[in-house]
């Protein structure tokens, strides 16, 4: 890893205490990365920050920095907890931000609660209850803590959005706007705001929930890293699976990310490549929170180099040494194009992005090149490049089934009840000679 996206600024120049600046020591961090060298002189002297920058340049170090001093700084004061709220779009992001926190608030006296849907909600409730002084959350769950008056949200003196565009993509900026007003009025806290984009939205609610926030820009003549080498191929539909394990057996990733628009691809490639001797975990929306997390775990201890995803790990996780980033699909949304390229040379590293031009989702490729401002090199695809002794995937066992003596009914029929006997039989289709009563089913899609 190279040094090249760092500035000449110091963290031991910078108004932190020395319990932080030995947190940093600790953790190798140094000198500051654009965004931090530009946001934290100003966040540092309770000045409410709307921030721009690209994914992994170092956001979540510029928030939880101030957040940190800031509380340190009032520590004069009657404590009334929690003191600062800290949002993330997404659960992934959110469990990133904590371990980032204690990361980095080691020698702190802080203590912490993480919670977002999906799991553990008595445990989260329970971590609630205890004197806490930071919560870092989903909007969801925040607002149902809230609304049971588990949460306290009248003490808070700071609040951070972060991945502020994302909140909007999600639909999250009513929760948002609710949480918001809540608080004490914008300027008795200090307001931190992070996104990839300043769009009209984020700046937006940036003016109409913060106090005069200085907007901060860390321009870049691309929006895609320089240190991302781009190239595309161009496979009929049947070449993208030997396509896809002629470029890891060339190219050997230590670690690498193979994104899919939806799950049942998903699927399919786990089977292909299980088969052909990749120990590979399968990412995306329905898998439970438990187990997503104990594959990200092994992904991050190298247990598994290979991950398969949907658009769900493309934003948000901060998974180091990601070598290779494979668009088998491409996305249909533009945005979601840079921020899984951007899963690759994080921080200073290098990384390299192939991108699969199929007949599916061709389409989707000048809208790309368009919205990154440069056009992607495509490879031509020979002999050599394609796997040719592949292993087909395992037939899957059958479902097992509910049976246990009766038959059972969906949730869309009724258990069978007792009839008069002189009732008339149901009517019955002229054509198809089947009841139209009859529950549809997936076995009976009609």
């Amino acid at each position: 890893m190279n040094k090249t996206h760092l500035t000449k600024t110091r963290f031991s120049n910078l108004e932190l205490s020395d319990s932080i600046i030995r947190s940093l020591k600790q953790a190798g961090f140094i000198e500051c990365t654009p965004i931090q060298d530009k946001t934290l002189p100003l966040s540092l002297r309770g000045k409410d920050v709307a921030g721009q920058a690209q994914t992994g340049t170092g956001k979540t170090a510029a928030f939880l920095l101030a957040t940190f001093q800031h509380l340190i700084n009032d520590e004069s004061e009657t404590i009334k907890n929690p003191r600062a709220l800290i949002l993330a779009p997404t659960r992934e992001l959110a469990i990133q931000i904590h371990k980032d926190a204690v990361l980095l608030g080691k020698f702190l006296n802080l203590k912490y609660a993480l919670i977002y849907g999906g799991t553990d909600y008595k445990k989260q409730q329970d971590s609630l209850k205890g004197n806490v002084d930071i919560v870092i959350g989903t909007p969801g769950r925040v607002i149902d803590f809230q609304r049971q008056n588990v949460l306290n949200l009248s003490n808070i003196q700071v609040t951070v959005m972060d991945e502020a565009d994302r909140m909007f993509d999600l639909g999250f900026i009513k929760d948002i706007r609710y949480l918001l007003r809540r608080m004490p009025p914008p300027e008795k806290r200090l307001n931190l705001l992070f996104s990839a984009t300043l769009s009209y939205k984020v700046t937006e609610l940036a003016y109409e929930h913060m106090n005069s926030p200085e907007l901060v820009k860390i321009e870049q003549e691309e929006v895609t890293s320089k240190a991302i080498a781009q190239s595309a191929f161009c496979p009929a539909n049947d070449q993208k699976i030997p396509l896809l394990i002629g470029l890891l057996r060339k190219h050997q990733p230590e670690r690498s990310i193979v994104f899919v628009n939806t799950k049942r691809c998903a699927e399919q490639l786990e089977g292909y490549l299980t088969a052909n001797d990749y120990k590979v975990a399968v990412l995306s929306g329905d898998v439970p929170q438990d187990k997503r997390q104990r594959l990200l775990n092994d992904f991050q201890e190298n247990k598994v180099n290979l991950m398969i995803a949907t658009d769900v790990a493309a934003r948000g996780l901060h998974i180091p040494a990601v070598s290779h980033v494979i668009n088998y699909d491409l996305p249909q949304d533009v945005e979601d194009y840079v921020h899984r390229i951007g899963r690759t040379a994080r921080f200073g590293a290098t990384g390299i992005a192939f991108s699969f031009i199929c007949e599916d989702y061709a389409y989707s490729m000048p809208d790309i090149e368009e919205y990154i401002g440069e056009k992607i090199q495509v490879d031509a695809i020979t002999e050599e490049l394609l796997a040719a002794d592949i292993k087909p995937p395992a037939k899957r066992a059958p479902r097992k089934s509910n049976y246990q003596g009766k038959k059972p009914h969906s949730a869309n029929t009724k258990p069978k009840t007792s009839k008069p006997k002189n009732q008339p039989k149901p009517a019955r289709d002229k054509i198809t000679d089947i009841p139209t009563n009859k529950a549809l089913s997936p076995e009976n899609p009609q």
